[in-house]
């Protein structure tokens, strides 16, 4: 060991040895040996501190490298999961793209399908209402249909009962169903039915049934001429005894007598004599002239009607045996015929056919106007 009174050499050798910059750096220890200086007694310290400081800073260098290391392996491995998930993103927009083309491309579909649909709606909706109209269009048909029938039974037969019923049947089915724009046909109807119901009754169906019998009677009239005096009674028998043969003789001779001459008292003229061949030429003239009656009976034509009865009953009268009870009947009923009232005039249904007509004209057209507002509007594109 080295005596600690002897250091400064030993520092200065130190010095020379092992720092050659130590003189130069301290240059009053170079110029005092053998003096003590608070400096070289703190150096060890001094490197302590700097060996502290070394492993310090090595520490933080260390731990700075580290944390950095961290930092960059962190960053790293962020931007890896950014990336990933900028691929992932990238992906899913892509994907997301084409969904949305696919949805756009089946919303089209959609739209192209529907329009096609509301077309084929509106077309069974025409077809429907052409093949199943509504109750108001068959009522109203159906009125209509008994107007024109109710019209030709009125002209052409003259059958005042029958219109009469259908109009108040047709009144009674628009009262029911009670309609706004049926209220013109009801006026109109109830007009037709006020002046049908003022027409006089004729019972055309029931002296058409007694011209058809006056016409099959014609065939079972007597003639005039063939009128006979009733048979004389039966004389009566004598009593059965013997009777001499020429008494029985002349009384069957005086019979045949009696039967060859016929006295007969007459209170008229003598009635006409008709040749058989023209027999036959009176019966179907009396037949024609029913037959006449029969259609001006249908057709409304009083006078021609009151003519042909007339000339009928005059041939009777003039022709055939009016004592004969089937000649009496047929007078008769010629003569109830001819008392019977026939109206001048019959109404016809002009006004309630036209309002009828009108009506179906207005539905129509609406039917007209109903697709036009069902086809939907183009969208745009």
């Amino acid at each position: 060991m080295s005596d600690p009174l002897d250091r400064t050499p030993q520092v200065a050798g130190d010095a020379e040895a092992g720092d050659p910059g130590s003189a130069a750096a301290h240059p009053d220890v170079a110029s005092a040996p053998g003096r003590r200086t608070p400096r070289a007694v703190t150096m060890p310290m001094l490197g302590a501190v700097a060996a502290l400081a070394l492993a310090a800073a090595l520490g933080a260098w260390y731990a700075t490298a580290r944390m950095e290391r961290e930092l960059r392996l962190e960053v790293a491995q962020r931007l890896a999961g950014v990336e990933s998930s900028t691929q992932t993103a990238g992906k899913a927009q892509a994907q997301l793209a084409a969904d949305l083309r696919d949805a756009q491309a089946k919303i089209a579909l959609l739209e192209a399908r529907i329009a096609e649909s509301q077309a084929q709606q509106a077309a069974l909706e025409a077809l429907y209402r052409d093949l199943a109209p509504s109750r108001d269009e068959i009522a109203l048909s159906e009125i209509e249909q008994v107007l024109v029938v109710a019209n030709q039974q009125l002209q052409l037969a003259g059958n005042v009962s029958s219109a009469l019923t259908a109009l108040q049947l047709a009144d009674a089915k628009l009262q029911r169903l009670d309609r706004p724009q049926f209220v013109a046909l009801r006026r109109a109807l109830t007009r037709d039915i006020d002046e049908l119901k003022a027409v006089p009754f004729v019972d055309v169906t029931g002296m058409t049934l007694k011209l058809d019998q006056a016409l099959a009677a014609i065939d079972t009239l007597p003639l005039a001429m063939d009128e006979r005096l009733p048979p004389p009674a039966p004389e009566p028998l004598a009593a059965p005894g013997p009777e001499p043969w020429w008494s029985r003789l002349l009384r069957d001779m005086w019979a045949d007598v009696k039967q060859l001459i016929r006295i007969e008292v007459a209170d008229r003229p003598a009635a006409p004599l008709v040749p058989v061949a023209q027999e036959y030429f009176l019966r179907e003239n009396l037949r024609l002239r029913l037959l006449s009656a029969r259609i001006a009976l249908l057709g409304r034509d009083d006078a021609s009607f009151q003519a042909d009865l007339a000339a009928a009953g005059n041939w009777v009268k003039q022709y055939f045996d009016t004592r004969a009870k089937t000649v009496q009947s047929f007078q008769a009923t010629i003569r109830q015929l001819a008392a019977t009232p026939m109206p001048s005039q019959i109404p016809d249904l002009t006004r309630s056919l036209e309002a009828a007509r009108v009506l179906r004209l207005a539905q129509d057209r609406a039917q007209d106007r109903a697709p036009a507002r069902a086809q939907p509007a183009p969208k745009p594109r």
